[in-house]
């Protein structure tokens, strides 16, 4: 009988020696890491509804005021109208990603004509349509759909661009995180830093060629230049690769987990992918913008579809978390190596 407590207290051991509480919080961390991806996919992609999509209105000078008032007043604001010149303005308007779509109104007939762009997106040419369709039933008018920036046939939705940025993205976390693994979580000194940065940036510029070649000349799901496509993989998988080291340098290796919270749980879908911003709630289309996976598409869409069009504000934001994370990185081993005690002479 004595034996009983000898042996539940030899297993409380075993199991304190094989689970350590580091190895606890770190299971915790990984629980509610996929309790967040859970609620951000769910929350964003559960019930997606048009909110202010950006559309032009082409009409007669009396009638285009009244036209616009009636539109922004749809309920629940799916549209924001605005008027414009004419069907040569909204066609410049729509290739600049000023518009995502226009409608141009008949004064002589009553079938109307809405120009819509589907590669931006699928699902939001088809929610602008829906809008317009039933706004112009309820005027007793029919609308005729033309896509002025059609995706290719290779392109199934549009979606190519984002699965294409979210592959980079993939590559620049687990190209930061095998070198954590293999060498430690926080470089030493900022030697190690720069030769950690130095083999991502020569890993970022492969991943992004053979993407760009797979996506375009392997597949043609991408109409985009082989150049463009390879600098914009480059600077993703470097600009990935860099913020996982910045966060491996501050927290060690829980590092690797958020950096995938902030790349996987809060980019991916706030990307502008499957459902791009008009369509999301109001918390993700605000941050979609900011992270690298949805400068990232936006970027991919206007190389392949929109004549390289609005690409400033993306690029600046993948070269901004490119330059911090590598600033960051580079800090704190400049630190650790002060805080280093010296070695022997």
């Amino acid at each position: 009988m004595a034996s009983t407590p000898d042996g539940g207290s030899r297993f409380a051991q075993e199991v304190r020696e094989a689970v350590t509480g580091r190895a606890a919080l770190l299971v915790i961390g990984a629980l509610a890491l996929q309790l967040a991806f859970v609620i951000s996919y769910i929350g964003a992609f559960h019930s997606p509804r048009p909110k202010e999509i950006p559309i032009g209105v082409v009409a007669p000078r009396q009638i285009a005021g009244s036209l616009v008032d009636k539109l922004a007043a749809l309920p629940g604001d799916p549209l924001d109208p605005r008027a414009i010149r004419d069907r040569a303005q909204a066609r410049r308007l729509i290739d600049e990603r000023d518009l995502d779509g226009a409608l141009i109104v008949d004064p002589r007939g009553d079938t109307d004509t809405l120009l819509v762009a589907t590669g931006s997106g699928a699902s939001l040419a088809q929610a602008t349509e829906a809008v317009v369709a039933r706004a112009e039933k309820a005027e007793g008018r029919t609308l005729k759909v033309v896509d002025v920036n059609p995706a290719a046939v290779g392109d199934a939705r549009g979606l190519s661009s984002f699965y294409l940025v979210v592959g980079w993205c993939v590559g620049g976390y687990l190209c930061a995180a095998i070198l954590a693994v293999s060498a430690g979580a926080r470089p030493a000194n900022p030697h190690r830093a720069v030769i950690r940065l130095g083999a991502i940036a020569v890993y970022a510029v492969v991943a992004g060629l053979l993407g760009a070649v797979i996506a375009g000349p392997a597949l043609g799901a991408l109409p985009a230049g082989l150049l463009g496509l390879w600098g914009l993989g480059a600077l993703v998988v470097l600009a990935v690769g860099a913020l996982t080291l910045a966060f491996q340098g501050l927290a060690g290796i829980v590092g690797i987990g958020l950096a995938i919270a902030v790349v996987v749980v809060l980019g991916n879908p706030s990307a502008g992918g499957a459902y791009p911003y008009p369509l999301l709630p109001p918390f993700w289309r605000a941050i979609g913008p900011a992270l690298p996976p949805g400068a990232g598409t936006w970027s991919a869409r206007s190389l392949a579809y929109f004549h390289g069009n609005a690409l400033t504000c993306p690029l600046l934001v993948l070269s901004a978390w490119a330059a911090g994370g590598a600033a960051v990185t580079l800090i704190g081993a400049a630190r650790r190596a002060r805080r280093r005690p010296a070695g022997p002479a």
